[in-house]
């Protein structure tokens, strides 16, 4: 019953109800979308032979695009991540009517577990103020963090990512414990990667290579779409997976593989990321349209963040 379990997988990941054909054309048709734009800033910068994901590998290989994978490097793109994340704090009223207490922190994965650990992840301050909120970068080789990619990670796991979304909640009185600890990660995962596109609205991508950078996590999660239903709906090998990976992204076998199997071993996951993104860009885009000269991305920003955790279709309901 393998067709009906993937689709209440899905449905249970995402919080919307979306069949597997219609996810696999939403991913095609955004990989297509953010492959173009960044061909066009690839070309821009004078970088126009190859497929795009074949220059984005190379862009991934230049030097001057990498800190040395040295202790002394290390802590170089260490102090990169929290010149962002402090650059960013101080920009955050323009959106936000309402931040955190707790402050957040860069710091590297302990050498004792990278080799097990994701590329960047978000732990939670506690409430008594004990400990920080914790932006965790893995530094086992800084050739997979390349400088034109970090801005984007900043945004997602700190601020305005996930350390607003998770600790607003966990600091409210105003809502019950038990939905300032939930979570759904069509919600958590949306909120994050929709946070990615802020930096736009705030001129904070000047830089091409930024442009890039963000760009390329967003078709990463536009392929999870594609490759995630591929391997569930569509029949793909895992093979077949790997190979759509490597031809879109400026991923290594290594990681297209490890990626790959992270969609086989939990079929649907990986969908939250993009839907969830899109999901909150279409209330926003309604919102405007609604309000009109009444709009404030500020009180916006609230509706999405003041009760905690939610399905995707509750959320709609609430703006």
């Amino acid at each position: 019953d393998g067709e009906a379990y993937y689709a209440s997988a899905a449905e249970a990941a995402t919080t919307v109800r979306m069949t597997g054909d219609e996810i696999h054309k939403l991913g095609l048709e955004q990989v297509a979308e953010i492959s173009a734009r960044i061909d066009a800033i690839l070309k821009s910068q004078g970088i126009s032979e190859g497929t795009v994901g074949a220059r984005l590998v190379a862009l991934n290989e230049r030097p001057d695009q990498l800190f040395p994978n040295t202790d002394p490097g290390r802590e170089a793109l260490l102090e990169s991540l929290r010149a962002q994340v402090r650059a960013m704090e101080k920009r955050l009223p323009e959106q936000f009517a309402s931040l955190p207490k707790a402050p957040v922190e860069v710091r590297r994965v302990p050498p004792s577990i990278q080799a097990g650990a994701p590329g960047g992840y978000y732990q939670a301050a506690t409430l008594d103020g004990s400990r920080p909120g914790i932006y965790y970068i893995n530094l086992r080789d800084t050739f997979d963090r390349p400088k034109f990619g970090l801005a984007t990670l900043s945004y997602h796991e700190a601020v305005p990512g996930h350390h607003l979304q998770v600790m607003l909640a966990l600091e409210s009185s105003a809502i019950p414990l038990i939905r300032r600890r939930g979570g759904f990660s069509g919600y958590s995962e949306g909120w994050a990667l929709y946070a990615e596109t802020l930096g736009y609205d705030m001129g904070l991508y000047r830089d091409p290579y930024a442009r890039i950078g963000t760009l390329s996590d967003e078709m990463l999660r536009a392929m999870r779409l594609v490759v995630d239903t591929g391997i569930h709906s569509k029949g793909w090998t895992r093979e077949q997976a790997i190979e759509y990976m490597l031809a879109n992204s400026d991923m290594g076998k290594t990681d297209a593989t490890a990626e790959v199997e992270r969609y086989i071993a939990i079929p649907s996951q990986a969908l939250a990321y993009k839907i969830g993104a899109l999901t909150i860009m279409r209330l926003k885009e309604k919102a405007k349209k609604e309000l009109g000269s009444k709009f404030d991305v500020r009180e916006f920003h609230n509706q999405v963040l003041n009760t905690g955790a939610l399905p995707l279709t509750v959320l709609e309901k609430k703006i």
